[in-house]
């Protein structure tokens, strides 16, 4: 049988935003038929240094869309030509662009939406919980994180700082390519993140401003700091051998959301690192650990 053809979905490209030369995209991944179907909000990660929206895992595709869900992922503009700011904004134009056009041209419910990502979109996912409006309906994060200013960030990293060393010269050639808004594999925009972690700098060249000196203006791009009753259910997922972004991280959050009696979810993957869910389906315990995440999502849209 073609391969393609045993697929559960079909998936068309749209445009949901024009910014200059930057043509910013979304694949819409669903079922065939005309059934109106709950969405998820996928985003990539990725540093919101590189990374592009067909980086979702096709194994995960296929099991949402088999359990009912049309999935959407978006690109975004990336750092550090565009920053944080106007990254968040190409998400909340996708997220709107999803509910006013979606219900028309994709058969979607607007008022049935997960966001859901790993890494930097996990991140992303977070900030939709205190920054949009409607919130969404749950969110899963996908070893994200809930500070951008903290000690992690904000010094140089240990893990990182073993690596071969990348000049600040190095760095800048490896972000020379344009004005990205996604990066399709090959992708040399890793050097960047890989400078930026050995310095310490990441907050500073995101955002621009100083975590140090500019305390007060990461609280506005922290989703620790933004917990409220009305935050939506989540759930997070986190290996705690994890080397780019602490397992702390989703405890924090955990517990910030434990405080303010929100529904939430912790699932600590023993021994997981970074992108332990890009093994595939082929390891039971993801196979469990997604068994999961479904049966979140099916709880919070059906």
């Amino acid at each position: 049988m073609d391969k393609a053809a045993s697929k559960p979905f079909v998936k068309r490209t749209y445009t949901y935003k024009v910014v200059g030369d930057c043509a910013l995209k979304a694949d819409v991944y669903r079922s065939p038929d005309k059934t109106i179907r709950p969405v998820i909000f996928w985003i990539h990660g990725g540093a919101l240094i590189n990374g592009y929206r067909g980086n979702v895992i096709e194994a995960q595709l296929e099991r949402y869309v088999r359990a009912g869900f049309a999935v959407i992922s978006i690109d975004y503009r990336l750092a550090p030509e565009t920053k944080l700011p106007q990254i968040l904004e190409d998400v909340q134009d996708a997220y709107r662009w999803v509910r006013t056009r979606g219900p028309n041209l994709l058969r979607i419910d607007p008022d049935r939406i997960a966001v859901v990502g790993p890494s930097a979109g996990g991140y992303l996912a977070l900030t939709t919980g205190f920054k949009f409006r409607p919130r969404p309906r749950a969110i899963v994060s996908f070893y994200g994180y809930g500070d951008i200013s903290g000690d992690w960030l904000s010094l140089p990293d240990p893990y990182y700082s073993q690596q071969p060393s990348v000049s600040r010269a190095a760095a800048l050639e490896a972000v020379s390519g344009g004005f990205p808004c996604g990066t399709e594999p090959p992708d040399r925009r890793e050097g960047f993140y890989l400078y930026c972690r050995q310095q310490g700098l990441w907050p500073k060249e995101i955002l621009g401003l100083d975590p140090h000196t500019d305390v007060k203006a990461f609280d506005l791009f922290c989703p620790l700091r933004n917990v409220t009753s009305d935050y939506p259910p989540t759930m997070l997922l986190h290996g705690d051998k994890d080397t780019d972004v602490p397992f702390e991280q989703s405890v924090q959050m955990y517990n910030e959301l434990r405080r303010h009696a929100v529904e939430c979810e912790l699932i600590r993957v023993a021994g997981g690192g970074h992108g332990f869910d890009y093994g595939g389906m082929k390891d039971p315990r993801i196979v469990g650990n997604f068994d999961h995440v479904i049966a979140f999502l099916k709880k919070h849209l059906d």
